[in-house]
């Protein structure tokens, strides 16, 4: 009994600090990749808008999901622009990963939270322990 115990808070405090998050959802497109079941897109993510992210930068973004919940698009910010090298929606999760043209590639995994906002964290991936959290400027 103890032993759920602390494996269950251990998991909400990883949960609530964000660092739980980064590699269960980088996982997610290779097991859709692999024939992996996956579950189908809550929500369509596709259009133009703005990630607002903890550290103080704004990525704008303009997004197309097809069918099977899988994203294209590009990205653009202050320091240059970006493509959608590869993204999914499966549910209510998100993640992709946007190759940057000043030579970064930066990973953004996150969900729809009640509020129908996206949220999560972001990271370089040259630099994992560079995180960051993030938010949508409008709902879904």
């Amino acid at each position: 009994m103890l032993t759920k115990l602390t494996t269950a808070g251990l998991a909400l405090v990883l949960g609530v600090s964000g660092l739980g998050l980064a590699p269960a959802a980088a996982a997610a497109p290779a097991a859709a990749a692999q024939g992996g079941a996956t579950a189908a897109p809550a929500f369509n993510a596709s259009g133009n808008y703005q990630l607002f992210q903890s550290r103080g930068g704004t990525t704008r973004v303009n997004v197309t999901q097809d069918g099977s919940g899988r994203l294209y698009g590009s990205a653009s910010s202050s320091a240059g622009v970006g493509t959608i090298e590869q993204g999914v929606v499966e549910g209510t999760g998100i993640s992709f990963t946007i190759g940057w043209s000043f030579g970064s590639r930066g990973r953004y995994v996150g969900s729809l939270g009640s509020d129908r906002r996206l949220s999560g964290t972001t990271f370089d991936l040259t630099i994992p322990s560079s995180q960051a959290t993030w938010i949508t400027d409008r709902t879904f």
